[in-house]
């Protein structure tokens, strides 16, 4: 090893891999640390490396060098695709990190950066060797199971309202290998399912292309920048001489399989209320008016609260409350995007909103100020009132049958 490399690495988490006649040097960075941007730059300018691979793939290398795409999308085409719950867990995510990064003046993701920077000064190959992240959260969802998958929504959006400030010797020691491996084993333990897709999954898949660059006869040294994290898995999987690393990256590209029997649940339930609706009337006028009252009171309600609790405008809680109870019999269209559309409409969002997304989404209140932002809490809320609303009106309407 060169001693420049081996002296930058001395106290900093890393494996050293041989992958036939190519080197490795695998460095574990912390994602938001000024002293892991420092260390991946001067690393690269020691000339030792003829190659850069980084824990990243093209969306998130994509999102790095243009943070404001996310403020061009178009709304209305984000909801009709039923994208607006993975722009609001990106926005997030990314709110989080950039919280922790602007207690240190530091840009999130610094080291990557520095990595692809370093490469693109000293004329090196850049290869981004982490799986896609949309397949990866896809994938994720299909994993777990609906409770596990509501934990990690409530903690994903707990992390935005946290104000808990965390020092910079920590971010430090999170770099510590002992450390992140025993937090990941007890987050095994919690969530199996969620461990091998989120980080177990993942590092088959960089070990493998770190595999397939080494077999490059041209590649004499690489240096691999990931978080510290990855470093275990990373460096056991790459021991897998057997499996071809192209069979393996094929394996993991695959989309999760469709589930079919939820399609079908929507139906059922709303073929279950319709029947309902319609015994009670053979039964009585009254009892089926009541029913229906109830179902329009109930759904509706818990679709306008979820629209006041986003701060939508009148007309739009007043909108979510006359669709809710229609939408909810029409797996088709759901109210969520009728009340954003509403939104939208009553209060374009300005020039103003989208340039400042990125920063206001860094705080609760921004959430709420930003135009862009109010419209996907508008979708998400009144979808979950109304999702709410379904199952607590359906058991209203049945009690009545039973003399409820």
């Amino acid at each position: 090893m060169n001693p420049a490399v081996q002296e930058l690495i001395a106290d900093e988490p890393h494996r050293v891999l041989q992958l036939g006649d190519t080197e490795v040097v695998v460095l574990g960075t912390a994602h938001v640390s000024r002293a892991s941007a420092d260390k991946v730059r001067a690393l690269i300018d020691t000339g030792a490396f003829d190659s850069v691979a980084v824990e990243l793939c093209e969306s998130r290398q994509r999102a790095m060098l243009d943070p404001d795409a996310v403020g061009r999308m178009d709304l209305f085409s984000v909801m009709r695709k039923g994208q607006a719950p993975m722009i609001a867990a990106s926005l997030a995510l990314g709110a989080y990190q950039q919280r922790l990064a602007d207690q240190y003046g530091i840009e999130p993701g610094a080291e990557m950066r520095a990595a692809m920077d370093g490469a693109l000064d000293n004329g090196l190959p850049l290869a981004l060797i982490d799986r896609d992240i949309g397949l990866t959260l896809r994938r994720t969802y299909r994993a777990v199971r609906w409770w596990e998958r509501m934990g990690l929504i409530g903690g994903l959006f707990s992390s935005v309202l946290s104000r808990e400030k965390i020092d910079e010797s920590e971010i430090e020691r999170l770099k510590e290998g002992d450390m992140l491996e025993s937090t990941f084993s007890e987050f095994a333990e919690q969530s199996e399912d969620l461990y091998r897709t989120l980080i177990e999954e993942r590092d088959h898949y960089m070990a493998a292309h770190l595999r397939r660059l080494a077999a490059n006869p041209e590649t004499r040294c690489i240096l691999a920048v990931v978080g510290a994290g990855h470093l275990p898995g990373i460096a056991e999987q790459a021991e897998d001489h057997l499996t071809p690393p192209d069979a393996i990256l094929d394996a993991l590209d695959q989309a999760p399989p469709k589930a079919r029997w939820p399609k079908v649940v929507p139906w059922v339930v709303i073929g279950i209320i319709l029947a309902g609706f319609a015994i009670g009337f053979s039964r009585n006028p009254d009892i089926g008016l009541q029913m229906v009252i109830d179902w329009v009171l109930i759904n509706g309600g818990l679709a306008a609260l979820g629209a006041i609790i986003a701060l939508a405008h009148p007309l739009t809680v007043l909108t979510a409350a006359l669709a809710a109870p229609l939408t909810s019999l029409n797996p088709t269209i759901g109210v969520g995007f009728v009340a954003a559309a509403a939104e939208l409409y009553l209060r374009k969002p300005r020039v103003s909103d989208f340039a400042s997304l990125r920063q206001d989404t860094t705080t609760p209140r921004g959430w709420w100020r930003n135009r862009v932002s109010r419209v996907l809490l508008v979708f998400l809320l009144t979808t979950l009132g109304s999702a709410a609303g379904t199952y607590i009106g359906g058991a209203r309407v049945f009690s009545h049958l039973f003399g409820g």
